[in-house]
């Protein structure tokens, strides 16, 4: 697993920017989203799980520009690719990369069940820098070469966990708070909530994700993933084998 994740993130960064992503050059070279450090702390007196990503620049400043629609929507995220299994998550038995992502979207809210703003309103919240769980799966139809993994709405075999957002795709809203403070970004899981699962190995991604949502559609061959991976700014380990444990 850790040897396919490897691969496709190589040809990932040796890639041009794919096409229909000229908003991913917004954020070329930004120092928002060169990582300089990363880390996995386990919390044993509050039962937490502390993830931390440190940048050159200030976490969780530079935010996407919105393009005023769901179709072709920017996401920019700060992701933790880890050796976790689906079902650690909430989610059934599926193939995949489990990875932790900090996100932030201007243009649609995914966590309806939580008012990260603080103003009452639950569904207005994109923008705010949360999290997700995503199984990411290998993808030819991007050039990033992954993206979140899709399922039919129909398969009642699928098990998503109860905080899900209502998309026919492998994605959680769980909840986790988000911390910004000058040069890092955090959140804390409760260990309780991978299964007390606290001995994996994870790494630490920037990239820029757009979704595809077109209002009439496209042919089976054209269809663009719902949510895609199209950029990489920055890998923690440059090789992406997954090396940094649980502290």
């Amino acid at each position: 697993m850790k040897h396919m994740i490897a691969f496709l993130f190589v040809v990932l960064l040796a890639s041009p920017v794919a096409f229909a992503c000229e908003r991913c050059k917004l954020y070329d070279n930004n120092p928002d989203f060169k990582i300089k450090s990363a880390a996995v702390k386990l919390n044993k007196k509050f039962g937490q799980l502390e993830f931390e990503i440190t940048v050159e620049g200030t976490a969780g400043k530079t935010v996407p520009k919105p393009a005023g629609k769901l179709d072709g929507a920017p996401v920019l995220g700060y992701v933790f690719p880890t050796t976790l299994k689906s079902e650690d998550i909430g989610f059934g038995k599926t193939e995949g990369i489990v990875a932790l992502a900090l996100t932030a979207h201007p243009d649609f809210d995914d966590s309806p069940l939580w008012d990260e703003s603080g103003d009452g309103i639950f569904n207005n919240d994109g923008i705010v820098w949360h999290p997700h769980w995503v199984i990411l799966t290998k993808d030819d139809r991007v050039k990033g070469g992954l993206s979140v993994k899709e399922f039919d709405k129909n398969d009642k075999s699928v098990t998503l966990p109860p905080t899900a957002p209502a998309m026919p795709m492998y994605m959680d809203s769980p909840g986790f708070p988000v911390v910004t403070e000058g040069n890092t970004i955090r959140v804390s899981v409760p260990v309780y909530r991978v299964r007390n699962r606290t001995s994996f190995q994870y790494d630490a991604v920037a990239c820029y994700m757009e979704v595809s949502a077109p209002e009439g559609g496209h042919s089976a061959s054209m269809k663009m993933p719902m949510l895609g991976v199209y950029n990489v700014y920055s890998v923690l380990s440059k090789d992406l084998l997954l090396p940094y444990k649980v502290q």
